[in-house]
């Protein structure tokens, strides 16, 4: 694709949208310039447009993006196959385990949850479909990043030091590349309290019929009932019995 072709005043547009995370949901002219990469100006063209369509709202001083920023995350979605075919599933595992279960994808360096059912609140932030968590210091993270050829993998990783979201997350990006070549060996991944305190999680890859990986599943509880062998005795099982039963639907 050539330059040519491209708007770019939608290329700005979206990256000023993409500035505003859950660390950043209330922004400056100043702030969002410094974070998109664009001079005040434009990042304030921006802003007002967005505020104008009702994308943004502004009070003077700072912006925050509206609820009809979702129609855009949730269009994309809809027109995902792949919610669509988890969701029940999803729903009958946590039915019968009666913990949350969740199918994220990779980008960039992040996960983004696609289907989610909540049996028990296991971590402090409301987790949803278009959720994004750091890939790094998570179990689908770690099971999707294992899943790229290791060049790749050490891409998305960066330099470092990699952000910890407890003490017990590895930041050594060293560190997570030799954990993402257990994971390869193991077939899964655990998360023992890397993402918050008092939550662990077991995840596998969702494979397609050809045996790529698609995306990850897991299972979250809470620390306190649960032992990093506990989640491989009685919960891996049943992980690998819902993801038999996804490879055989997915093309």
């Amino acid at each position: 694709m050539s330059e040519r072709d491209m708007m770019s005043g939608l290329a700005k547009g979206l990256a000023v949208i993409e500035t505003f995370t859950a660390d950043r949901p209330r922004q400056s002219i100043a702030e969002v310039a410094a974070a998109s990469g664009l001079d005040r100006a434009t990042a304030r063209r921006c802003l007002l447009t967005l505020t104008h369509q009702g994308y943004a709202e502004w009070d003077g001083k700072f912006f925050t993006l509206t609820p009809r920023v979702l129609r855009l995350g949730t269009a994309c979605l809809a027109a995902m196959p792949l919610p669509q075919l988890v969701q029940p599933v999803l729903d009958a595992l946590s039915d019968e385990i009666g913990e949350s279960s969740s199918v994220s994808i990779l980008d960039g360096d992040e996960i983004v949850y696609i289907a989610r059912a909540a049996q028990q609140k296991v971590m402090s932030i409301a987790l949803m479909p278009g959720s994004r968590l750091p890939a790094h210091c998570t179990s689908m993270g770690r099971v999707l990043l294992a899943a790229l050829p290791e060049e790749e993998a050490r891409r998305r990783l960066g330099p470092g030091p990699l952000p910890a979201r407890t003490p017990l997350t590895l930041t050594d990006p060293e560190a997570v590349m030799r954990r993402l070549a257990q994971v390869r060996a193991d077939g899964h991944a655990l998360n023992d309290q890397e993402i918050e305190i008092g939550l662990r999680s077991i995840a596998v890859p969702v494979l397609s019929a050809r045996g790529k990986v698609v995306a990850a599943l897991n299972i979250g509880v809470s620390a306190a009932r649960a032992t990093p062998e506990d989640l491989r005795r009685h919960f891996l099982p049943a992980l690998l019995r819902v993801q038999d039963t996804l490879r055989r639907m997915l093309g």
